[in-house]
């Protein structure tokens, strides 16, 4: 099973930018779909986005779509999410996420981060 710890939260101003990282050790990283949740006090985790495990595709929610960039390094067993025009709503736990699957729509995970608050002030 692969282990994944997230970094790079922290306090920014609407529309400032932040890129979060997620560092994987355990089994092979290059072999998962990897992905972006999100939960904000008060709600359901949601779905941010995700990325193949070549890098080649991406999907995001709507609600992130062209704000947001997931890439990653598999030679650096590492994800990133970039993310620019942030608004006071994407304040929340941000959780980096390892086989991520979607059923009827509805987006999953095997392999948990710990997260990292991402808090954008108005």
């Amino acid at each position: 099973q692969v282990q994944l710890v997230e970094s790079g939260g922290g306090l920014v101003q609407a529309g400032g930018s932040l890129r979060l990282s997620c560092a994987a050790s355990g089994r092979t990283f290059s072999g998962y779909m990897m992905g972006w949740f999100r939960q904000a006090p008060g709600k359901e985790r949601e779905f941010v986005g995700r990325i193949s495990w070549s890098g080649g595709i991406t999907r995001y929610a709507d609600s992130v779509q062209g704000r947001f960039t997931i890439s990653r390094d598999n030679a650096k067993n590492t994800m990133y999410l970039q993310m620019n025009s942030l608004k006071p709503e994407d304040t929340a736990v941000y959780y980096c996420a390892a086989d991520v699957t979607v059923v009827f729509g509805k987006y999953n995970a095997e392999t948990w981060g710990q997260g990292t608050q991402v808090t954008v002030s108005s």
